[in-house]
């Protein structure tokens, strides 16, 4: 594995900036249900905050990343790319060979603190998710909510895990300084599709109890549905169960988002497709012949579908440029949380 010459992907230094060198790096396995076939790489980091290239098509310009490769295992997952810079495969060893920065809160704080740093908006779980599996034992996310609490600088998740419901007092906190923006990613609610498809994430049912928990405390949450996957999640009466539930579950906006196929993820996908749905293979082919992402009239009818059954049940879009700030549900404790030892503000909308 090749942990030299390593920038992060959406960094804008050059790939020979190394983040850390081999000598930083402690390789553990848990035997435990939860983690059976899961290798965790803890590296000491040199750098955690992240400027996202000028031509991306995110509408934030800075991340905070405090692991790489996923256990959510989504078979679509644009982010797979990057463990070929550490001479990783992009299927298996991006879902089981896990990436740990574990000073990333104590890093995060410093560079905040930083008199170059400007208080600008930092987007989470936009590479990787900030809460899969690993975050239950790493608890890196805490400390990393703390850091950026104590600055009073403007963040936003967006997660598909349910463990964000530990942090709602750090969150409660921090919203009382700064915009904080929360949004799940729920793209359908097809059981059997979930269960291939995103086989390491909570059911989408699961998801949706986040927003109602959130809800239900104050806590305004957006739902990012995506990936619209076609062919598979993408009829009328798909898009309008999935709305429904969302609209349910009291989600204060719904953005569609239709699959988009980048390289190491493309190769992957259309692999499983093979397995799983033939059929679709050629049709796949064609959609996506151009390049990464489906045609242009193709997105905008999936969006127009979703935003109309989203006016039908009474939720929106998001609109960019408005972040969410979390409502307080009750008086601060005196001392605030310590944090784990170990471009303007955006809503959170991936389009």
């Amino acid at each position: 594995m090749r942990w030299d010459n390593l920038a992060d992907p959406v960094g804008d230094r050059a790939r020979d900036a190394a983040l850390f060198g081999a000598d930083a790096v402690t390789t553990r396995t848990f035997d435990t249900p939860e983690f059976r076939g899961i290798t965790f790489h803890e590296v000491r980091a040199r750098s955690i905050v992240n400027r996202v290239p000028g031509a991306s098509r995110m509408p934030f310009e800075w991340t905070v990343n405090p692991y790489r490769g996923c256990s959510h295992a989504c078979v679509y997952c644009f982010a797979r790319k990057t463990h070929s810079y550490l001479d990783l495969d992009t299927g298996l060893d991006f879902d089981s060979q896990i990436v740990v920065k574990v000073n990333a809160p104590e890093l995060l704080r410093r560079q905040l603190a930083s008199p170059r740093w400007h208080g600008e908006h930092i987007a989470m779980g936009t590479n990787v998710d900030c809460y899969q599996r690993a975050e239950g034992r790493y608890r890196l996310m805490p400390g990393i909510i703390a850091a950026l609490r104590d600055r009073a600088n403007p963040f936003s998740i967006l997660t598909k895990g349910t463990l964000i419901l530990r942090d709602l007092d750090l969150l409660r906190q921090a919203s009382e300084v700064t915009d904080v923006g929360i949004s799940v990613s729920v793209g359908f609610t097809d059981t059997a599709l979930w269960r291939t498809v995103e086989p390491g994430t909570p059911a989408p049912e699961r998801r949706l109890e986040v927003v109602r928990a959130l809800a239900g405390q104050g806590i305004g949450c957006g739902v990012l549905m995506a990936p619209v996957i076609p062919f598979l999640g993408d009829r009328p009466e798909q898009l309008r169960a999935t709305v429904r539930a969302i609209a349910a579950a009291g989600a204060t906006s719904v953005t569609p988002l239709v699959l988009h196929l980048r390289p190491g993820a493309r190769e992957w996908f259309m692999a499983w497709l093979e397995h799983h749905h033939p059929h679709l293979v050629r049709r796949y082919e064609r959609l996506y012949a151009a390049g990464a992402y489906a045609p242009t009239w193709y997105q905008r009818r999936i969006t127009r579908q979703v935003h109309e059954l989203a006016r039908e049940y009474g939720i929106g879009p998001a609109r960019a440029g408005m972040p969410r700030r979390i409502r307080p549900a009750g008086p601060l404790p005196e001392e605030p949380l310590e944090p784990t030892a170990s471009a303007a503000p955006t809503q959170l909308t991936l389009l």
